[in-house]
């Protein structure tokens, strides 16, 4: 977001079930909006949770990883920006977040490296590697549970590479992260 990449504190928002569509499904273009763009992410499943996590206990209750769009209706979170107002009309919309489905820790290890992309109508539009991460994974799980009780089924994504953009009807969306698995949508 054009911030301090070095560790600046990290910021959340939320993504409601209604978001979530399933894999190769469609993704229908919303309402009051002319700028959706894609973010591709790393998602992570949790079969644990708590308040207050210890850092050197987040990993433990992981139960899996998966790729996800964060869809984003970035017209109206420039003016919530502006207006200092939450994201929420912006980022928790219905179905705003195609995801893959889930791989298991125990099968996959916790994955610290590996490429991560999205392409648009075949071509690539996000690329970058999971070892570019900010906040690593326990790092997000320990502080976010400082704000909000972790619970086990929470999902949650981990930010995106450079290279968001807009979509527009007919689109086709593939985001890939290696070792993890694939999402795909059609832009409706």
């Amino acid at each position: 977001m054009g911030g301090d990449p070095t560790r600046e504190a990290p910021f959340f928002f939320q993504k409601n079930p209604d978001n979530i569509v399933n894999d190769d499904r469609e993704f229908p273009y919303p309402a009051r909006t002319s700028e959706v763009h894609f973010e591709v992410e790393l998602i992570v499943a949790l079969s644990g949770g708590g308040h207050e996590i210890e850092l050197n206990r987040a990993r433990d209750l992981v139960y899996g990883y998966g790729v996800g769009l964060d869809m984003t209706r970035r017209d109206l979170q420039s003016e919530c920006k502006k207006a200092g107002r939450p994201w929420e009309i912006a980022k928790a919309f219905e179905k705003s977040a195609p995801c893959s489905s889930l791989v298991r820790a125990s099968e996959t290890g916790h994955p610290e490296t590996g490429a991560i992309w999205l392409k648009v109508n075949g071509e690539i539009r996000q690329e970058g590697d999971l070892r570019q991460m900010i906040w690593k994974v326990p790092e997000i799980i320990s502080y976010l549970s400082r704000y909000f009780e972790l619970a086990p089924g929470d999902l949650i994504m981990t930010g995106t590479p450079a290279g968001v953009g807009a979509i527009t009807q007919g689109d086709r969306l593939h985001g890939h992260i290696e070792g993890v698995g694939s999402v795909n949508c059609l832009v409706v």
